[in-house]
C-alpha cells in the first residue's frame, strides 16, 4: 500500500497546532501533534477552533475530528494539495475540542494514467458519509460506494434525504458530472463537475479543496439508488 506526509494546522484566531505525520493511503489514521506527539484532545482540551488547514503530498485527502470513546465525528472537510491551502475555505462552525477528540485523515494517491481515484462527503437525513471511486477509467459512468464498508448509494442512504454532496476527485483530474440513477435505470438528477485548484494542465478550477459541493439538496432515495460519476482528460 501506499504512503504520504499530511499535516493538519486546528487552531482559531489567538493559537494553533500543527498535527501530522506519514499516513497509509485509504484508511483513517489519527495524527498528532508534530511538537509533542499528542493527540489533538489532550493537547487542547475545551480549546474552541475554527478553523483546519489540512494538506496532503499528492492524490486527495479527507480529515474529521472524531471522538475517540463515543466515535461521533464533530467536524469534517477536505485536505488540500501541499502550498495550495486556502485559509478561508479552511474556517469551520466554531468547535469546543474535547479531551478524547483525535485529528483523523483518509487519503489516496493520485491514479495511473487515463484513470482517477475519487472521494465524496454524502450527507443524507441518516447522517453524513464517506463516499470513494477507484481507478475510475475516463469517460465511463462508475458508481461511488461507502468507504469503509463498499456499500452502495441506495443501500447505505435508503429511505433518508440527500442534502448536501461533496465530491473531490484527485490532483489534475476533472468531474464531468454526477448522476444519481433509480432502481429502474432512470437518471433522477444530473449534476455538472468541474477542475480543481491546481491544475498544471490547462488552469481553472473554483476550489483547491472539491470539484464539486452542492447543499440545499432534497433527492428522496429509495432501494436501488446508484450515484455515479464520470471524469474526463484535462
Amino acid at each position: 500500500m501506499t504512503t504520504q506526509a499530511v499535516t493538519a494546522t486546528v487552531g482559531n484566531g489567538r493559537m494553533s497546532k500543527v498535527f501530522g505525520g506519514t499516513v497509509t493511503d485509504g484508511v483513517w489514521t489519527n495524527i498528532r501533534d508534530t511538537l509533542s506527539d499528542t493527540n489533538l484532545g489532550i493537547l487542547i482540551p475545551r480549546a474552541p477552533v475554527n478553523f483546519v488547514q489540512a494538506e496532503y503530498a499528492a492524490g486527495l485527502m479527507a480529515y474529521r475530528i472524531q471522538n475517540a470513546q463515543s466515535l461521533a465525528v464533530s467536524r469534517r472537510g477536505w485536505g488540500a494539495l501541499e502550498d495550495y491551502s486556502c485559509f478561508k475555505s479552511s474556517i469551520i462552525p466554531t468547535y469546543a475540542i474535547g479531551p478524547d477528540d483525535m485529528i483523523q485523515v483518509y487519503s489516496q494517491p493520485v491514479a495511473q494514467t487515463d484513470e482517477t481515484n475519487a472521494l465524496a462527503w454524502v450527507h443524507t437525513s441518516k447522517g453524513v458519509e464517506l463516499y470513494e471511486a477507484l481507478g475510475i477509467a475516463d469517460n465511463t459512468a462508475t458508481a461511488m460506494t461507502t468507504a469503509l464498508q463498499g456499500q452502495t448509494f441506495g443501500d447505505a442512504a435508503f429511505n433518508s434525504t440527500l442534502t448536501q454532496i461533496s465530491i473531490c476527485l484527485n490532483d489534475g483530474a476533472n468531474l464531468d458530472k454526477v448522476e444519481f440513477i433509480d432502481s429502474a435505470g432512470g437518471v433522477v438528477l444530473t449534476i455538472q463537475g468541474d477542475q480543481r485548484i491546481p491544475n498544471a494542465t490547462v488552469g481553472g478550477g473554483t476550489s483547491a479543496y472539491y470539484n464539486l459541493m452542492v447543499p440545499n439538496m432534497g433527492l428522496q432515495v429509495t432501494k436501488g439508488f446508484s450515484m455515479k460519476i464520470t471524469v474526463t482528460p484535462v
